[in-house]
């Protein structure tokens, strides 16, 4: 026991020391004569608001990419299982931590899906990415939906609403079917209250579904899900709710013209899926819905397997 306990103390000690030196960005470039919106480093990309993006890019690199928005507090992290599976099938994939997530820089401003999309953009030209699909979950749809309505598909061959949060979740007299303000109201509350044991309550309650009667709740879960959010800046979470309820994404559905796959959990008590799913299905032209029975907001981690191969199933058409 005692070796293994020195064996664990050794290896944490290890990984600190590697974790902190990938976090050193390298040498920067890219900007030459002033040309280009941003400049890239071995693994994060600078906008031009000044702003670092870390990214992931795992997989080979003359593979069919896949790029990944994630959804709020949490950051690229979330996709990892997704990004594992797909880049074993041969697929390079994508993801990056949103402004003021995970490792990410942390603005005072600009955490609003219009940055978020721009901040896509600069990512998806940093790379040279053409041919994508778009993948987004919960926050990372409206992320997606977004781009679509502001850059167009130039660049986009397929996209993926997983959980996301289109049209509109917010209610308003255009649309009766969603959450009042009194709902994101009380969200903002809890963060400015003690948003350590808010990201602790969603994760142990809603997000994975582990509030219904017979769940099994994985601690390993709802401590990913902390540790995610406890990474994000306060302001940016913090305005994050406003960007992702009351964004209105019901006019950049409408510019989707490409094959979009749409899926939810019809147990999503974060983002209803009557109000979200099917209200997108209904305004993107031949897009495909596929709802998981009993699933819920976090599906990704609890039906992976399914997700899997639905993506997979839907890259390859």
């Amino acid at each position: 026991m005692n070796a293994f306990k020195n064996f664990l103390a050794i290896f944490s000690t290890a990984l600190f020391s590697a974790t902190v030196n990938a976090a050193q960005p390298a040498t920067v470039a890219g900007n030459t004569q002033g040309k280009s919106s941003f400049v890239q480093s071995a693994s994060t990309i600078v906008t031009k608001d000044n702003v670092q993006l870390y990214y992931k890019d795992w997989g080979p690199r003359d593979g069919q990419p896949v790029v990944f928005s994630h959804g709020w507090p949490l950051n690229s992290d979330s996709w990892e299982s997704q990004m594992m599976f797909l880049a074993s099938n041969g697929y390079r994939v994508v993801a990056h931590d949103r402004r003021g997530h995970g490792r990410s820089s942390q603005p005072w401003h600009g955490n609003d899906m219009d940055h978020y999309a721009d901040d896509l953009l600069a990512v998806i030209e940093a790379l040279n990415l053409k041919r994508v699909t778009l993948v987004g979950f919960s926050t990372g749809g409206g992320e997606v939906a977004r781009y679509i309505g502001r850059h167009g598909t130039k660049r986009v061959e397929k996209a993926v609403l997983v959980a996301a949060v289109p049209p509109l979740m917010l209610k308003t007299e255009s649309n009766p079917g969603g959450l009042p303000m009194s709902v994101f109201d009380g969200l903002r509350q809890a963060s400015l209250e003690n948003r350590s044991q808010l990201y602790l309550d969603i994760a142990s309650g809603p997000f994975f579904g582990f509030n219904r009667e017979g769940a099994k709740p994985s601690q390993g879960l709802i401590q990913s899900f902390w540790v995610q959010g406890m990474q994000a800046g306060h302001k940016n979470t913090y305005d994050s709710i406003a960007a992702f309820s009351a964004t209105d994404f019901r006019e950049d559905l409408k510019k989707f013209n490409i094959p979009t796959l749409i899926i939810h959990g019809d147990d999503d008590q974060i983002v209803p899926l009557d109000a979200s799913a099917k209200a997108s299905a209904a305004q993107i032209k031949g897009s495909t819905l596929i709802v998981y029975p009993g699933a819920p907001h976090g599906l990704a981690d609890t039906h992976k397997d399914r997700l899997n191969q639905d993506l997979l199933n839907f890259l390859k058409r």
